[in-house]
């Protein structure tokens, strides 16, 4: 296949790829010593923590080939600055499929908004390089299976960006949790109160200079540009998954570990509203949620707060979470005692009706934990064991999953039953609608990947 014909496959994502690889890179053959080349999209923000995580890894034969964004403007500032940090030269694109095209690159490292993850791991999978994607991997349920389909059809290495499964101390504290350090535990709750302000309205502007719009929307509506639908994508449907999504997913996929829930729930219920400010913001500011699980005698219970609000379980008080401003964290609720997990590094427990100080770890600062993330995916792309990602993508769908169905309770204003094994909804077509969406032309999320 010559290159253009390449091009225009990877275009058309409603194709139904061949049996083999296309561009598979090979990486040298030489162990810990192997080179991997990998390319970031999306820059902004989780993009440059990527880029500074992947940076981190240079000594380890790691190099950033490429950096893909669609904002020219954005993309001369960070191809500049990392050309100028390391002292290499960095390929730029503004169209990621430029990257599917480069068969000397190996990896793909996804921050872009929620809307454009699904479409950009399966092209990357079709092309033959691992990936990284942040969360929440998928804007939708239909999303996030066929990225675990993508990559078992091409055997991928996927990683998802919930980086708290790469945290030591985390990882001891969920260790010490299915041990029994508080005894059986009942319930989770998760707690994402992040003071966000007024978002404002979406009024039609100009597309600033060197941003292509169309890409930036890709499977989304075609809609004229504002800042709003720009800057505030999290609040949007059409390319966002609310707060519950943006942060709560940490939090959602910490309780399913902890709790050993490798299922969908069974059972969702959610309400909320926008109730300080009168803006054009349509996810939920304020919201509830709870899940169970089938005969599992467990609850999981979720909120979210963009406003003025108290903290919780000393939980950013005694225990900041790491911006030092808002209070988000894990509550694991058991017969003996209860443990929180106020950040992304660190747990602590409390045992008895006293509440001592039991079992705990913690690293000054309260560290992201990205850079030893990013590892553990570099990790497996040599050794191809995808058993060993802390965070695969089939665990990313199945924590991803659970916003998508709190905002579909939410949407449909009714508590609502759940088949884990079909994905489908329980005898409600209208809810069944809202595990999809309607893809724009030609980025289309494929039923064949």
């Amino acid at each position: 296949m010559n290159s253009s014909s390449r091009r225009e496959f990877l275009r058309s994502s409603a194709a139904v790829a061949g049996a083999s690889v296309l561009g598979a890179p090979v990486l040298a053959k030489g162990g810990a010593n192997d080179r991997v080349r990998v390319a970031v999209v999306g820059i902004r923000g989780r993009g440059l923590a990527l880029i500074k995580g992947l940076r981190e890894l240079a000594e380890e034969n790691v190099e950033i080939a490429a950096l893909c964004d669609c904002d020219e403007k954005i993309l001369k500032v960070r191809a500049d600055d990392y050309e100028k940090e390391s002292e290499k030269k960095v390929a730029r694109h503004v169209d990621m499929r430029r990257i599917m095209d480069d068969k000397s690159i190996d990896a793909v490292a996804y921050a872009t908004p929620n809307h454009w993850h699904a479409l950009g791991v399966i092209w990357a999978c079709q092309a033959g390089k691992d990936v990284y994607v942040e969360k929440p991997g998928s804007h939708n349920v239909f999303e996030g299976r066929k990225m675990v389909e993508a990559a078992r059809k091409y055997k991928r290495i996927v990683q998802h960006g919930t980086q708290c499964r790469g945290s030591a101390n985390i990882i001891e504290g969920i260790k010490k949790l299915k041990e029994g350090v508080i005894g059986r535990v009942y319930m989770a709750r998760g707690i994402a109160y992040k003071f966000r302000g007024n978002p404002g309205r979406a009024k039609p502007e100009k597309v600033p200079a060197g941003l292509n719009w169309d890409l930036w929307q890709g499977p989304a509506p075609d809609k004229p540009y504002s800042r709003f639908r720009r800057n505030r994508h999290h609040n949007l449907w059409d390319y966002g998954c609310g707060e519950i999504g943006n942060q709560g997913v940490h939090q959602l996929d910490i309780m399913r570990w902890g709790m050993g829930l490798d299922t969908h729930p069974t059972k969702v219920q959610s309400m909320g509203g926008c109730y300080i400010y009168e803006s054009d913001q349509e996810t939920p500011a304020t919201q509830t949620f709870s899940c169970e699980f089938g005969d599992r005698k467990v609850l999981l219970t979720f909120e979210v707060r963009n406003y003025l609000t108290n903290a919780e379980a000393e939980m950013g008080i005694k225990y900041p979470f790491v911006d030092h401003r808002n209070v988000v964290g894990v509550i694991f609720l058991g017969t003996k005692g209860y443990m929180i997990i106020p950040d992304y590094s660190s747990y602590h427990t409390f045992l008895g009706r006293k509440r001592e100080l039991g079992p705990h770890a913690s690293v000054e600062g309260q560290p992201m934990m990205d850079t030893d993330h990013v590892r553990n995916w570099i990790d497996c792309i040599r050794s191809r064991k995808r058993e060993n990602l802390a965070a695969e993508i089939e665990e990313g769908h199945k924590s991803s999953a659970i916003c998508h169905l709190a905002n579909i309770a939410y949407r449909t204003g009714r508590t609502l039953d759940f088949d884990p094994k079909t994905e489908r909804f329980i005898n409600d077509k209208a809810s069944d609608k809202l595990l999809t969406r309607e893809y724009r032309k030609p980025y289309v999320v494929p039923e064949q990947v």
